[in-house]
């Protein structure tokens, strides 16, 4: 059953969550170069969900040598089995995270991997996460999400670190915008094919496995303290109005694109 602290705060983000999902984004595609848009500003929300849940995984269980057992030792099984499905799961027989699986079917429908490439590849020859951000000419509303993400991250509270994480993605997809890939894909023989897996796997992760465990694990890490449940809700608050302000700049990219064609 759910703490009244968690309703309190499911009640709190209530209309922000109704503005997210009923987003005027949803029925702006019209095409498959909308699509490419949105998935190029996108991808920086899919890679840096992987960090908020590495940065739990580092908070909530030992990675280090020597192992010590960590203190919360449901959280610790709930982040680990997210982990799991997140960083490993299997597509066609092979193992893939969600951000790699989304790589590709980018470049299957023709998106621009170049910005996110660039940003990954300057993270691996040792470049700090804002530098590598900011010579990775990402979209700029891309990049400002990424920074509240990463600024909820080295704040190190582990439970507004849980609650960006959980209420902070899009984890209800309009059916008009399923509708929209459905009915791109028909039209050019599959090209959307990985795309439409990734977003039915994720609505189903999300709604039957990864989001109750979220639930669970902030209402462990809180407790009763009514201060962690206070900035909790605001770290949710946070990340659900940076998803918002991300969807009305890829909305207005989309529009403009097409102004510009036209």
């Amino acid at each position: 059953m759910n703490s009244p602290h968690l309703t309190a705060l499911e009640q709190r983000i209530q209309p922000l969550s109704q503005q997210l999902a009923q987003h005027r984004l949803y029925a702006s595609f019209e095409s498959v170069e909308d699509l490419r848009r949105f998935m190029e500003s996108h991808v920086f929300a899919v890679w840096d969900f992987m960090c908020l849940l590495k940065a739990l995984q580092r908070g909530l269980t030992c990675v280090d040598v020597p192992w010590l057992p960590s203190a919360l030792p449901e959280s610790r099984r709930l982040i680990n089995e997210i982990v799991f499905g997140e960083e490993s799961d299997l597509y066609n027989g092979q193992p893939l995270s969600h951000f790699e699986l989304y790589r590709i079917a980018m470049l299957q429908c023709g998106a621009d991997t170049t910005a996110i490439d660039r940003l990954l590849a300057s993270i691996a020859e040792g470049s700090p996460w804002a530098t590598a951000l900011a010579a990775s000419n990402a979209p700029e509303a891309a990049s400002r999400f990424v920074e509240t993400t990463f600024r909820i991250i080295e704040e190190g509270k582990l439970h507004a670190i849980a609650a960006a994480f959980t209420f902070g993605r899009e984890d209800l997809i309009p059916d008009m915008f399923r509708g929209f890939l459905r009915d791109q894909d028909l039209r050019l023989g599959g090209q959307l094919s990985t795309l439409r897996w990734y977003m039915e796997r994720h609505i189903e992760v999300d709604g039957d496995e990864h989001g109750p465990m979220a639930l669970r694990m902030i209402t462990e890490l809180c407790g009763d303290d009514a201060a962690k449940w206070h900035e909790a809700t605001e770290a949710a608050e946070e990340a659900i109005n940076a998803r918002i302000a991300l969807w009305d700049s890829i909305a207005n990219i989309m529009h403009e694109t097409r102004a510009v064609l036209r």
